[in-house]
């Protein structure tokens, strides 16, 4: 018995070795891939869910995973639609038929309220919740969002959540607020066209925001531990991003990288000096590049749009001196691609799933899938996880030759992008929280 028990703690202490947080939207290194081993591979609705967590509110933001706790954010109460037609991912009269939807779970209530909340990561029990009200005119935001879109990042001491009005609360382990701003109101309104979604980044002991909305645009970093203003970049006016800041080390040191409606641009994290830029217009920058090596894989949005790989330490235009290749059409609207053991992964929203040589940019091979994908792929024990609007999670082996492994389904609209941790793969649907594995 004494053995049994002795293998048992062996067990469970290489187990809680092997797992690594998941603190920010991309996770631990920003590239959308963990290092993690036996990760779930089948799944369904009664059949390795290890939990189900309902969220106050509704949202598309993503989980993030540190320790022992899961944190996440939504809203509560009525937004603003922006007039006019919305643009989705399916062309024609037949998106809702193909799967995609709009904002499900959205509750009424007296007020908008948003919401942060942390759960248990074992057990998915509730361990705190933090809610506030939403301050000032409501900007207005597309059918499939609203302002509870920007996933929180944490450092393990403190939790930071980012709303679509421009405000920003900092949190201690105990939800118990540590420094709160409303950028909207002290610098300029949020009125970024269908709703600002760019997540926070830390930085040392810097928190970074990307605050291009157009009509006033600027990069702003704060510290962590007061929330007071370290340094700000003007960029003027009509400068857009809906994308994360991604911070990589390069050969000349730290470069904070940003997909803009006017190429990629990389600015110092210490002091938002702009370092490099390469132009390359785009009316909807969305997705972040996944960094590898030295090297920025990334697509930058809108329909079939380009796609890239760019090598770090660059300065001025490096157009001419560090793209390594660029291929001009073939890209997903919103989700990011993965770099993965030497390969590319692009998931789109017409359901087709390509891989490239990382080296070329070549296909190495494309194949229709099925579902829509608005959720970036993630990649972790030889598979890519593509989580589908109509929450099937179709799980690729990597390679150079296309294999479904599995095709899982839960209920519920997932628009956001899955998180990796202990093990497990936590899945935000609109108005609910999954924990995937034993």
């Amino acid at each position: 018995m004494a053995r049994v028990v002795i293998l048992i703690l062996m067990v469970l202490c290489t187990a809680t070795v092997a797992a690594e947080n998941w603190p920010g939207w991309r996770g631990p290194q920003a590239t959308g891939v963990s290092t993690e081993t036996n990760l779930p591979e089948t799944w369904g609705p009664a059949d390795h869910v290890a939990w189900q967590a309902p969220l106050r509110g509704a949202g598309v933001s993503s989980p993030v995973v540190f320790g022992d706790r899961v944190f996440v954010t939504s809203q509560e109460g009525a937004g603003v639609r922006r007039r006019g037609s919305h643009p989705s991912l399916v062309q024609g009269p037949d998106g809702e038929s193909a799967g995609e939807r709009t904002l499900t779970g959205a509750r009424q209530s007296d007020a908008t309220r948003f919401i942060v909340s942390a759960f248990d990561r074992v057990s998915g029990r509730r361990v705190w919740e933090h809610v506030f009200d939403a301050e000032g005119a409501l900007p207005e935001v597309h059918d499939k969002h609203n302002l509870a879109s920007p996933s929180p990042v944490t450092d393990g001491r403190r939790v930071y959540a980012w709303f679509g009005t421009g405000q920003i609360v900092a949190l201690d382990a105990a939800g118990k607020v540590v420094w709160q701003r409303h950028l909207g109101a002290e610098q300029a309104p949020f009125d970024l066209q269908w709703g600002h979604s760019s997540s926070p980044a830390l930085y040392k002991d810097s928190v970074i925001l990307v605050c291009y909305q157009g009509s006033s645009a600027y990069l702003l970093s704060l510290d962590a531990n007061t929330g007071k203003t370290k340094w700000k970049v003007d960029r003027g006016k009509d400068v857009i991003s809906y994308s994360t800041p991604v911070i990589v080390d390069s050969a000349r040191g730290p470069e904070l990288v940003i997909n803009t409606s006017e190429g990629v641009e990389a600015h110092s994290p210490d002091t938002g000096e702009r370092l490099w830029h390469f132009a390359e217009s785009n009316r909807f920058p969305i997705p972040v590049p996944s960094p590898h090596e030295g090297v920025l894989y990334l697509s930058r949005g809108y329909r079939s749009g380009p796609f890239m790989a760019i090598k770090t330490g660059g300065r001025g235009d490096i157009s001419k001196t560090h793209v390594t290749w660029h291929v001009p059409t073939g890209a997903p609207y919103v989700p990011s691609v993965v770099h993965y053991r030497g390969l590319v992964y692009m998931a789109g929203e017409n359901g087709v799933v390509s891989a490239v040589d990382a080296a070329t940019g070549e296909r190495v091979w494309q194949e229709r899938i099925g579902g829509i994908f608005t959720a970036s792929p993630v990649a972790g024990d030889g598979k890519i996880y593509l989580v589908s609007e109509g929450g099937e999670t179709v799980v690729l082996q990597a390679g150079r030759t296309p294999k479904v492994l599995a095709r899982n389904r839960v209920d519920g609209h997932f628009v956001a992008s899955p998180a990796i941790a202990g093990g497990r793969l936590f899945l935000r649907a609109d108005d609910r929280l999954v924990a995937i594995g034993q």
